[in-house]
């Protein structure tokens, strides 16, 4: 019988790694809360339950498992959801990173608490309990500085605080975003900014994922942090990728990833690279699943997955192959209400596109850029460099006109 896949996850971002597993001969379940999730419509067996939800998760597949047909591994791909992974993986005894290490990555207070302790370089940080301890911390502290919920993903609640900026709103604001209803407050790093993919297996540390993020627009969304993308390979040198690829490496031993992924966000600081935060998941962005591959050669979501199955995976997969430019950027339409998207059928058959999509549609609403939820659609280019890459990515985005008519 072939072996069972559960991937908590059906989201768009999801699909790429559901048909992989698909191709590699497994038998896969998906689930989901949303009955109209992208990932049902490919997936062998369907179940209806909120991802983010340990209990609601658990129950369903505890009884996919009893009477339908046994589990052999549990994964989620683009979806923040380990502590629910961890937690079927451990009640039904699949391999996984254990409940603790997903409950500190799920945490950023803890996780940087976790860092501190182990010597691992990070941005100062503090809890924030209220509007008036941050305007003390504010006293005491050199703006800016970055506020944010403890738990929560997608950049939501992130702002920047800088001397002009209202307090008592931003307190409120990020903290709306935190289901504790935590926050905490921590120093803003200058430098470039890097997203590193990592496997770990048995300790033996493998990152053939890094790329330079795009913030052209810290400017133009201030107070919020919003990235535009980023491009494949790195501007960094070779020692200072080596360098960013120890850290991240060894700050995913120290939540306790010996065997799994760790999503790094880091900083290229003038003091070093330091850690921004650790998530032990694959990436969102169509990072994981797309720019990575096409960029390296590495398939890391086929090595994920047979991570979660307990299987063995030879480290000269895990190796780049050679260094392609791959870059993605994103479209920031004016707020209102979707009138035409023009152009995209030029890009339908241009072959150094390899995917474009939208997340609107005539008649939907583009709210006010606040988080990474509010992009309306993406364009991801290829290229015999990265700086051509970056040249199609833009040109597309000029090219194609999301046009949005003002509502009151």
């Amino acid at each position: 019988m072939k072996k069972t896949l559960f991937i908590v996850s059906g989201g768009l971002e999801a699909v790429p790694g559901i048909q992989r597993a698909k191709d590699m001969g497994l038998h896969v379940v998906v689930s989901d809360l949303n009955p109209n999730a992208p990932g049902f419509k490919i997936a062998d067996d369907c179940l209806l339950a909120n991802t983010y939800s340990v209990e609601d998760t658990f129950a369903a597949a505890l009884h996919y498992h009893k009477t339908i047909r046994p589990i052999d591994g549990v994964i989620c791909i683009a979806s923040d959801v380990p502590l629910t992974v961890a937690s079927v993986a451990h009640a039904l005894k699949l391999p996984g990173i254990s409940i603790e290490t997903a409950q500190l990555a799920s945490d950023k207070f803890t996780m940087k608490e976790r860092f501190l302790k182990e010597g691992i370089s990070i941005p100062w940080f503090c809890g924030v309990n209220s509007a008036s301890h941050l305007r003390q911390i504010t006293s005491e502290k050199n703006f800016p500085l970055i506020l944010k919920p403890v738990n929560s993903r997608g950049a939501r609640g992130v702002l920047k605080l800088t001397e002009s900026i209202d307090l008592d709103w931003a307190y409120s604001h990020s903290a709306s975003f935190s289901p504790s209803e935590r926050v905490m407050v921590e120093e803003y790093l200058n430098g470039p900014q890097i997203s590193t993919e990592t496997i770990i297996i048995n300790g033996l540390a493998f990152t053939p994922g890094f790329a330079d993020r795009n913030y052209e627009f810290l400017d133009l969304f201030a107070p919020y942090i919003i990235e535009n993308g980023g491009h494949q390979p790195s501007a960094l040198s070779s020692d200072d990728q080596d360098a960013v690829c120890r850290l991240a490496e060894q700050a995913a031993l120290a939540l306790g990833i010996s065997t799994g992924i760790a999503k790094g966000d880091m900083v290229l600081t003038k003091d070093g690279p330091k850690v921004i935060e650790i998530a032990s998941r694959l990436s969102g962005g169509w990072f994981s699943t797309d720019q990575i591959p096409v960029a390296t050669g590495v398939n890391l979501i086929s090595a994920a997955i047979k991570l979660a199955l307990g299987e063995s995976i030879l480290p000269e997969d895990l190796k780049p192959l050679y260094q392609k430019g791959v870059a993605i950027r994103y479209f920031f339409p004016p707020p209102g209400r979707v009138n035409i998207i023009r152009n995209a059928d030029k890009f339908n058959a241009v072959p150094w596109v390899h995917k474009l999509g939208f997340f609107v549609e005539p008649g939907d609403m583009v709210e006010p850029v606040t988080n990474h939820t509010k992009r309306a659609g993406f364009v991801i280019t290829t290229g015999e460099t990265r700086e051509q890459a970056i040249q199609r990515a833009e040109q597309a985005v000029s090219t194609i006109e999301i046009e949005t008519v003002p509502v009151n």
